[in-house]
């Protein structure tokens, strides 16, 4: 029996790390970009890619959030998780979208020694009762160890519309609840969500979409799952305590390398890596007021010589802030500093809506927004700037903010963060 051999060529096949996807990424004013990526890309080399392309400092608060808004939820996309899985997780024919935006929520536990109530957290390597921040950080990120977090939180029974409260114990085999109190023994524990396929979410639309009891709702939600009927509903009594939980998820779901964060300078010919993060700040600062020295002088140079031509445009120069929000309304004001996270510092200024010559700094103190009016002052025929009645007077907005940065003042705290305006 004779055999006939026939060769055949495949068509070369295209590994896939190295295949692209198209992504899109909205902001929050409904504006988009659509990038050809790779389809091994993350999300923290996202950041990096729109930080690139719209001249951000990377001060290691901005995020890739994922939004579903069929089911009211939204959540911080790690730095490791991959964006194109993300995106292949959704339903068909459903409204989700990745917004590119700042959170500064995101990176606070490591920042603020004070941001767990002592009587939440407790550790298996406790010996005298009371742990440090750094050795909580160590033990959250060690594999052998993890704390324990315990508290009352709000829950909505599975397949009603009730909720109940309990005292939670999330340990690294998943959450529970007590059946009988405070109790941690075996036998009163109740099992409630596993953390290894999960990620936990904010809900947006809290009371009017789920009944929750508070404002302050997250959620448990399997990623196999797109369904509201299998996500463990939870309620939390306050915005501190709901950012605790939150935080503590995500923690026990990956660690945190601080490597990837890399400040630049470009002041030389050539670009080079800055490690020493005092060194960043600095360059970081001088970067600005440069830009400053150089609005001014150019500013200046086409608007004349005289006193009241000068001083006009560099008292305008705040418009070109980051922090500055132009015509916002109050309400839009808080809504834009909820969604970039209730920590103390974290502010913005605007117009004044009462009045047209003043400006507001809104402000957020203790999970709170505080508005304080910017009025202007003439004195000897110059125009400065006062929030305190004319004790502290500036000669313009960025003057008072670099003030307010380094001095509490009359405000409750010292301004932290800037509550940064779109820029895609």
């Amino acid at each position: 029996m004779n055999l006939f051999v026939r060769r055949v060529t495949l068509p070369a096949i295209t590994p896939l790390v190295l295949q692209k996807r198209v992504i899109k990424i909205f902001n929050e004013d409904g504006s988009s970009r659509a990038l050809e990526v790779p389809s091994d890309i993350v999300a923290r080399d996202v950041c990096q890619l729109f930080l690139m392309r719209n001249h951000c400092v990377n001060e290691g608060v901005w995020t890739i959030a994922e939004h579903l808004s069929n089911i009211g939820i939204e959540r911080i996309v790690e730095d490791h998780e991959s964006i194109i899985q993300v995106q292949s997780s959704w339903p068909m024919d459903e409204d989700c979208k990745l917004y590119f935006r700042k959170n500064y929520t995101k990176y606070e536990f490591f920042k603020n020694p004070s941001f767990f109530p002592e009587n939440m957290v407790s550790s298996s390597n406790e010996t005298n009762g009371c742990l440090s921040h750094q050795q909580l950080i160590q033990d959250f990120l060690s594999s052998r160890t993890c704390p324990e977090i315990h508290g009352h939180l709000h829950v909505r029974e599975q397949g009603k519309k009730s909720w109940k409260k309990y005292y939670f114990i999330l340990r690294r085999s998943g959450l529970y609840f007590s059946t009988k109190g405070t109790s941690k023994e075996p036998r009163h524990l109740q099992f409630i969500a596993e953390l290894n396929e999960s990620n936990v979410y904010i809900l947006l639309s809290g009371r009017k979409m789920y009944g929750a009891p508070t404002n302050f709702g997250f959620c448990i939600k399997c990623n196999k799952s797109a369904d509201a009927r299998d996500l463990r509903l939870l309620c939390a009594d306050d915005e501190q305590s709901r950012m605790c939980w939150v935080t503590v998820v995500r923690l026990f779901k990956r660690s945190i390398s601080e490597n990837s964060l890399v400040a630049m300078d470009f002041s030389g010919r050539k670009g080079r890596v800055i490690e020493n993060p005092s060194e960043a700040l600095s360059v970081a600062a001088e970067e600005g007021l440069a830009w400053r020295r150089r609005s001014c002088h150019r500013m200046n140079t086409h608007g004349g010589s005289t006193a009241s031509q000068t001083s006009a445009p560099c008292q305008a120069v705040h418009r070109m802030q980051m922090w500055f929000h132009h015509r916002i309304s109050r309400d839009e004001a808080q809504k834009a500093i909820e969604q970039q996270g209730l920590v103390d510092g974290l502010f913005l200024v605007r117009d004044s809506q009462s009045n047209v010559k003043s400006f507001v700094l809104s402000l957020c103190h203790y999970q709170k927004i505080r508005h304080f009016q910017i009025v202007p002052l003439e004195e000897d025929g110059e125009l400065y700037y006062s929030l305190d009645e004319g004790h502290t007077k500036f000669t313009d907005l960025i003057q008072l903010v670099e003030f307010y940065e380094l001095n509490k003042g009359a405000l409750p705290c010292k301004l932290r963060y800037h509550c940064t305006r779109s820029t895609l």
